[in-house]
C-alpha cells in the first residue's frame, strides 16, 4: 500500500466518523427542540389508590375537528371533568364531564379557527380526594391549525433537517477536514433556502393563513430564527467568494455559523407563533383577519 493510498483511506474513514458525529448532533438537537416545543404533548402522572397513571395531554389540534382529551381511567368511583375557555379572554370556564371509553376517560375540546387557542385543565374526583391535572397552576394551552398536506410538510421538514446536518458537517470539516468545508457549507445554504424560505412560508400559509410572520411583519421566533440562520450561512458562503480572505478566517466563520445554528436550532419550534385575537373575532372580524402574527 502506497503512502498516497493510505492517506486516501484515512481521509475516507475520517469523513465517515465526521458524518456520524454530525448526524448524532443533528438528531439530538432535533429531539430536544421537539420535546421542549409549546405544541409537544404535556406529559405527567397522577396517583389513585396507590397506583400511578401516566397521561399525555394534547397541545395541538386541527381547525376542522374537535380535539379529544384523554386520561387513563382508574376505574369505578372516579369521575373527571374537563374545564376550558378561550385563551386570553375573560370567558367563564366551560365544564365538560369526561366519559369512560374502555381504559380511558375522554372529553372533547371544540374546534377553533386556525391560530385559535384554548386553555384547559382537568379535575378528577376520586375516593381519596380531588386531583387537579396538571398539578402546576398554569393550564394547558392548545393551538389549532389548518391542514398542511404531507406533500408540502414532509419535504419542508426533510430539507430543514438535512440543512442542519450539512451545516454541522461543514463546521466539523472546518475543524478537521477543511478541503471539503466549502462544499458542505454551500449545500447547507441551498437546503436552508429551499426548506426555510420556500417551503417554510408555504407551510405557514396553509396552517395559519400567512406566508411570513417574522421580521419585519411580526415576532414569530420560528420565522426569525430561520431568517437569521439563512443570513449567517450567506455570510459564511460569501467568505469563499471574497479575495484576500485567509483560510483560517473562512474556517473560523464557518465554525461560528455552525455554533450559532446549533444554539438557534434548539429554540422551541412554534414559539411566539400566530395567535387568534378573540377580541377582534367577537367584534365581527373574519377569523383570517383576527390572527396576530407572533
Amino acid at each position: 500500500m502506497t503512502e498516497q493510498t493510505a492517506r486516501a483511506g484515512g481521509g475516507r474513514a475520517r469523513g465517515v466518523i465526521l458524518w456520524v458525529l454530525a448526524f448524532l448532533l443533528m438528531a439530538g438537537s432535533a429531539v430536544y427542540q421537539r420535546l421542549t416545543g409549546p405544541t409537544h404533548p404535556l406529559r405527567g402522572s397522577f396517583e389513585v389508590a396507590g397506583q400511578e397513571y401516566a397521561y399525555r395531554l394534547t397541545r395541538s389540534g386541527w381547525s376542522y375537528a374537535d380535539e379529544p382529551v384523554r386520561l387513563p381511567n382508574p376505574g369505578a368511583g372516579v369521575e373527571g371533568t374537563l374545564y376550558y375557555k378561550r385563551f386570553k379572554t375573560d370567558d367563564s370556564l366551560t365544564a365538560v364531564p369526561m366519559r369512560p371509553e374502555g381504559d380511558q376517560l375522554m372529553a372533547d375540546l371544540p374546534r377553533q379557527p386556525a391560530a385559535g387557542k384554548l386553555e384547559y385543565t382537568i379535575v378528577l374526583d376520586t375516593p381519596g380526594g380531588r386531583i387537579h391535572i396538571p398539578e402546576r397552576p398554569e393550564p394547558v394551552v392548545i393551538r389549532f391549525k389548518d391542514n398542511v398536506p404531507l406533500w408540502v410538510l414532509l419535504p419542508h421538514v426533510a430539507f430543514m433537517f438535512f440543512a442542519v446536518l450539512w451545516g454541522i458537517r461543514a463546521g466539523l470539516s472546518a475543524l478537521f477536514q477543511p478541503a471539503r468545508m466549502a462544499r458542505h457549507a454551500w449545500v447547507a445554504l441551498g437546503l436552508m433556502t429551499v426548506g426555510g424560505l420556500v417551503l417554510g412560508p408555504l407551510v405557514q400559509k396553509l396552517a395559519f393563513g400567512a406566508y411570513w410572520t417574522g421580521f419585519p411583519f411580526g415576532y414569530d421566533l420560528t420565522d426569525n430564527k430561520t431568517l437569521l440562520l439563512w443570513l449567517v450561512w450567506v455570510i459564511a458562503c460569501g467568505m469563499f467568494l471574497l479575495r484576500g480572505v485567509r483560510e483560517w478566517q473562512r474556517r473560523a466563520v464557518v465554525v461560528a455559523a455552525t455554533i450559532l445554528m446549533m444554539f438557534v436550532y434548539v429554540i422551541p419550534h412554534s414559539a411566539r407563533g400566530s395567535e387568534l385575537d378573540y377580541s377582534k373575532l367577537d367584534q365581527g372580524a373574519a377569523p383570517a383577519e383576527a390572527i396576530e402574527q407572533g
